[in-house]
């Protein structure tokens, strides 16, 4: 049972990663307003290839909630109906969630593939809450927590229109990211809490609280990094997007705490791992760590010295996640190895 569960728990934690880079693409094209509505796109569960079929057309059929762009703004179909010889404001709405009309293709395909991603990282979830009810009588928080996964992806589709309503205004995005990060946080305690064949490590007093710290300072690199993503997109839209030499030439001061902040956790890391390997204390993870801070670091200088090449920022995003959540998993070995040692002495 533990077994089957764990393949599920997995599963879903790879879909919400997906969901992560998927949202990291997202961002990098440009593409969060692709689909101006939620939770279709420009009232279709399909989103459209051609922007033809966003065009009013006479003698054309319409279901209600279908989105036309007319006089860049959006109008949405009041009720189902075929279109007469002229066009008639009577069949139609105007979208008053926001005044933002624009079709793009890539843009609209791209979110698409997003949503698509979330919608089933969300049954995933949905599956394991279910799946989990065989461990009420043994283990509640399991089930506890998995059902709380489902409620967390719930309110994650929430922050999603929010999102867009807002036309990306960068708090929401920040804590729509935040957010993605607490689900597969919850996820990995689920999947250890399972797992029959934890390995007990040895136990060095400060140990877990550097873990912790560590920790902590990731989410708040992650934090800052949206922050300076925001600002770059901001320069994209003065100087344009091939004007990658100018995004950061006057950077704002997140950027130099950003910067300074990464020397610190670098120094943090490499001090918990020396700690590590010199005490034969075990924690392997530590090595997923420091090969993600590398590549962290690598994607960083690229794209401040090499002028943001291509896909460097959504790598630089997902290295950051996949650190957290590594960095998660190894806070709560060492959480259990700090209480296994206490029990030993009493």
């Amino acid at each position: 049972m533990n077994r089957n569960f764990r393949k599920l728990a997995k599963t879903a934690l790879i879909l919400v990663y997906l969901v992560i880079i998927a949202g990291a693409v997202v961002r990098m094209t440009g593409s969060g307003m692709g689909c101006p509505d939620w939770p279709k796109c420009f009232g279709y569960y399909i989103p459209p290839t051609n922007v033809k079929t966003l065009e009013w057309q006479p003698q054309r059929e319409f279901e209600k909630g279908q989105v036309i762009i007319v006089n860049e703004s959006l109008k949405v179909a009041k009720t189902n109906f075929v279109t007469g010889p002229i066009f008639s404001e009577t069949n139609w709405e105007a979208y008053i969630k926001h005044d933002y009309a624009t079709f793009n293709v890539w843009h609209t395909w791209i979110e698409y593939i997003n949503r698509l991603f979330g919608a089933l990282a969300g049954l995933a979830t949905l599956i394991l809450a279910i799946y989990s009810f065989k461990f009420w009588k043994k283990k509640k928080r399991i089930t506890l927590l998995s059902w709380l996964i489902v409620f967390g992806m719930v309110f994650q589709a929430w922050l999603g229109a929010t999102v867009v309503y807002s036309v990306l205004e960068p708090v929401k995005i920040t804590v729509h990211m935040v957010m993605a990060l607490l689900i597969v946080a919850f996820i990995l305690y689920v999947i250890f809490e399972v797992n029959e064949q934890n390995i007990l490590h040895k136990h060095k007093r400060p140990l877990t609280t550097i873990f912790i710290l560590s920790l902590i300072l990731t989410l708040i690199q992650i934090i800052l990094g949206t922050q300076v993503r925001q600002f770059v997109d901001e320069q994209i839209d003065v100087v344009g997007e091939n004007a990658k030499d100018l995004w950061l030439l006057k950077p704002t001061a997140q950027f130099y705490i950003h910067r300074s902040f990464s020397i610190l956790v670098v120094l943090l890391n490499c001090y918990l791992f020396y700690t590590i390997k010199k005490n034969s204390l075990g924690f392997e993870k530590m090595n997923w760590v420091i090969g993600l801070i590398i590549l962290e670091v690598f994607t960083g200088i690229l794209m401040y010295y090499v002028d943001f090449p291509f896909g460097s920022q959504p790598l630089h995003l997902v290295f950051a996640s996949i650190l957290f959540g590594t960095q998660f998993y190894l806070v709560l070995e060492a959480l259990k190895a700090s209480k296994s040692h206490k029990t030993l002495y009493l």
